[in-house]
């Protein structure tokens, strides 16, 4: 399996002329994954070696604006690249409670009407993740509304055996998401191989007898 991570913005607070703001792009067979999404990410992918049309999951971190303000603008020039296909997989994005009804609203409010399907699967925090003060409950944002464009996604609740939340698990790696303590709940995420069986040189072990 070949990986190879691009950092496309490293800035803290608020992009630079010289620096985006926080997002990355694991490349994995022919398929990009982002972390975080800051402001200037689309303009920072124009500039880099990537294709942004191979993205097919989005992990947001935390809430905090400058992992996430830059979503909705790259989901909208996604779709402007993209041509309408009803069989297209749906992009998956991951992040915390909140994140969905934020995309939504985000979307609704600018008539924006993307040709191709996406799902949020949100991370519900504990209470422990933050200073007391700052722990918002968005459990209730949405009620049963089903998202307009997708299947609606899950909602990951921690698995206390294994403290972290399973994401996305296939034959050759593990997704998981943990815990950080931030000003407010932030997650970071875990990517593990698989162990693969090796291959025995026969031949070599009878020398070696």
């Amino acid at each position: 399996m070949s990986l190879d991570i691009t950092f496309l913005g490293t800035g803290s607070a608020y992009p630079s002329p010289a620096r985006g703001a926080s997002a990355l792009v694991l490349r994995r067979e022919g398929q990009c994954w982002l972390f975080d999404c800051g402001e200037g990410t689309q303009t920072q992918l124009m500039r880099s070696h990537l294709r942004a049309a191979r993205i097919t999951k989005i992990f947001i971190t935390h809430l905090h604006g400058d992992h996430f303000f830059g979503l909705p603008g790259l989901l909208c020039t996604l779709s402007l690249q993209s041509n309408p296909d009803p069989s297209k997989p749906p992009v998956d994005i991951y992040g915390p409670l909140g994140l969905r009804s934020f995309l939504r609203r985000s979307l609704e409010l600018s008539h924006s009407q993307l040709l191709f399907p996406y799902t949020v699967h949100e991370l519900v925090p504990t209470r422990d993740q933050c200073p007391a003060e700052e722990f918002k409950d968005f459990s209730g944002l949405d009620g049963d509304e089903v998202p307009p464009q997708g299947p609606p996604g899950r909602v990951l609740h921690l698995d206390p055996g294994e403290d972290s939340y399973l994401l996305v698990e296939d034959e050759q790696l593990v997704v998981r998401a943990f815990r950080l303590f931030h000003r407010i709940p932030s997650f970071g995420f875990v990517l593990e191989e698989k162990p693969r069986p090796g291959r025995l040189n026969v031949q070599k072990l009878k020398e070696l007898g």
